[in-house]
Parts: structure tokens; sequence; C-alpha cells
């Protein structure tokens, strides 16, 4: 006799019932990693500051860091960090501008493969994985067609991005440990 194949299937009522960190991408619940190690937390710090700093002529949009990101009912993220313009909820629950994962071993798969299709499908503008072991941003654009065009790997380049009516530079120099 043949095994049943049986999925759970979670949703936003149950991931708010949950203790600890977790994630939920299409009803499929994703234990996060313990607390980032030092290196991680400083790229994190360094990249939000430099992305702050960028927008600070632009009135509209926020940087935030580990902030829940509300796709569906049953899809709930945590990026390392988002740009957000024209926020209007306590949450981030529509695609932000610009979604930053720092790739760890222990994410790698999660950020290169479900987390691109899912932010590449949500519509967020621009997809940034950040490699710390190798000093890389490897940035994403969603092109016309909807599908992600990789714009370059960046190590020590300025970054332009172009959000609504904000154009940023962002130094990758400044975002790695000394």
């Amino acid at each position: 006799m043949e095994a049943i194949h049986y999925e759970e299937f979670y949703t936003l009522e149950d991931y708010r019932r949950w203790e600890g960190d977790w994630e939920l991408i299409e009803g499929r619940p994703y234990a996060m990693s313990p607390a980032p190690i030092k290196r991680h937390q400083r790229i994190s710090l360094q990249l939000a500051m430099a992305l702050s700093d960028a927008l600070a002529v632009c009135e509209n949009c926020e940087v935030y860091q580990d902030i829940d990101y509300v796709v569906a009912e049953d899809t709930v993220v945590r990026p390392d960090i988002v740009v957000e313009c024209d926020a209007e909820d306590e949450v981030v629950a529509k695609a932000p501008e610009i979604v930053f994962e720092i790739v760890s071993p222990s994410t790698a798969r999660r950020d290169e493969t479900a987390k691109f299709a899912l932010y590449e499908r949500e519509g967020v503008p621009y997809y940034g994985l950040v490699y710390s072991e190798f000093r890389v941003v490897k940035l994403y654009r969603r092109n016309d067609e909807g599908k992600y065009i990789k714009i370059g790997d960046f190590t020590k380049e300025t970054i332009e991005l172009q959000m609504g009516k904000c154009t940023i530079s962002i130094d990758c120099s400044t975002i790695w440990p000394k």
C-alpha cells in the first residue's frame, strides 16, 4: 500500500501564534537561523545606514531592518533590509522598492530560489543578494516583462538606483567590515 503524501499548510493566523523566528512561504514554515553572527549584523547595519543616508533627500521612503513583509495570507517573510516608499501600514504589506538579503550558508538556497521567485512575482523592483564572505552584492532589477535581470556584481563600486522620484547612490565600499 502506498503512503499518502500529506503536507501541512499554514496561514498568517498560524504564523502570528508561533514562538521563535519563522518565515512562511506559500503555506510552508521555515525556521529562521539562530541570531545572525556579528559580521552579518555589521553588514546589515552599514548597508541600512548607507541607504538611510542616500534617502535623506527622499521624503517618502524609509529603510527597515528585519521587518515582516506580509505578502499574502500564506506568506510572510522577514528580509534583512527593505526600502519602502509611500508606506501606509504598520507592517510592510505591499512590494517594497528594494529588498536586500544577506546570504549565509543556511539561507542561501532560500534566498537564491524561493525568495528570488517570490520577490520577482510580487513586483519588488530591486533585489540584492549580499555575500559577506566574498564582499559582493549581486543586484537584480525587475524588467518590463516582470523578470529579474542582473544589473551586476558590486564590491567597491557605487550603485545608482531609481526609485519613483528619487535617485539614490550606495557606495558598496562602505558596507564591508574592516
